[in-house]
């Protein structure tokens, strides 16, 4: 599917968006960048047509689902035709405080962009893929899903729901030619902690453990070819495969070490 795909792809300004775009392209893909900073998803689409490949510039605030129609509509207008890959990408970084202090602002926009910007565009592209006679979805989440740490309560929950939307998502699908792929990685090399919602403590240890992470164009890739072989789940780096495992053998016992690491590393603070 990623070869040749016609492709839209949510938050392709940067980070792991921008290298599923430029992947995309490398395989021959016509891709749709959307980003709700338009100067980003031009410089997406110049690094692609730079390289010879075709892509086009959509708005999108993934949290509005006016935003997501308008997506879907562009995307068939580009294309001639309707896209056959989705790739909900775009989202958004958020720590630092305990559930009861977080405060409801920081909730709406993480769910708004996390959670609902994956529901707008499941919801809205699902008919459009059906009717394609081979079509992907690649939901990005994250090991955060699974593994909730402390202090990251809406971002955990926002990526909780990508996983289970996915899952039933990818349930429904079952003979319909669309491949639901779930991207679970850790921690990826890119500015989410610098350009989210993080306290100061947590996103200094964030940001040390994102510079040291997987490369996003490593993630686009593996992610790509497991769509492609129809794969549910990806996670991409192997202490997300290996904690993936263990939650299911001892949840209880990952939750302690999850609290017992996180004072260990001054991530929490209960003063």
């Amino acid at each position: 599917m990623s070869r040749s795909a016609r492709a839209v792809v949510t938050g392709a300004g940067s980070g792991i968006g921008r290298a599923f775009a430029r992947e995309l392209a490398r395989r021959k893909g016509a891709v749709v960048c959307s980003d709700i900073s338009v100067d980003n998803a031009r410089e997406t689409v110049r690094l692609i047509e730079n390289a010879g490949g075709r892509a086009c510039v959509v708005p999108c605030d993934v949290a509005q689902r006016s935003d997501v129609e308008h997506l879907a509509s562009a995307a068939i207008e580009y294309f001639g035709e309707p896209p056959n890959l989705l790739i909900n990408n775009a989202g958004v970084g958020a720590g630092g405080r305990r559930v009861g202090t977080i405060g409801f602002d920081d909730w709406n926009w993480v769910l708004g962009i996390n959670l609902f910007g994956v529901i707008h565009g499941c919801e809205i592209f699902a008919p459009i893929l059906r009717s394609t006679q081979r079509a992907g979805i690649i939901n990005v989440a994250s090991a955060a899903g699974f593994n909730a740490a402390p202090v990251m309560g809406p971002y955990c929950v926002s990526k909780a729901g990508v996983i289970s939307l996915s899952e039933t998502l990818a349930a429904e699908m079952v003979g319909s030619g669309v491949s639901v792929t779930v991207v679970c990685p850790t921690f990826v090399a890119t500015n989410v902690a610098h350009n989210g919602r993080i306290s100061p403590g947590p996103v200094e240890f964030a940001a040390r453990m994102a510079a040291r992470g997987m490369a996003p164009e490593v993630v686009a890739r593996k992610s790509l070819d497991a769509n492609d072989r129809g794969s549910l789940y990806v996670m991409p780096q192997l202490d997300a495969k290996l904690t993936w495992r263990v939650k299911r053998l001892a949840p209880a016992l990952v939750t302690r070490g999850m609290a017992f690491s996180s004072r260990l590393m001054g991530v929490t603070d209960y003063d």
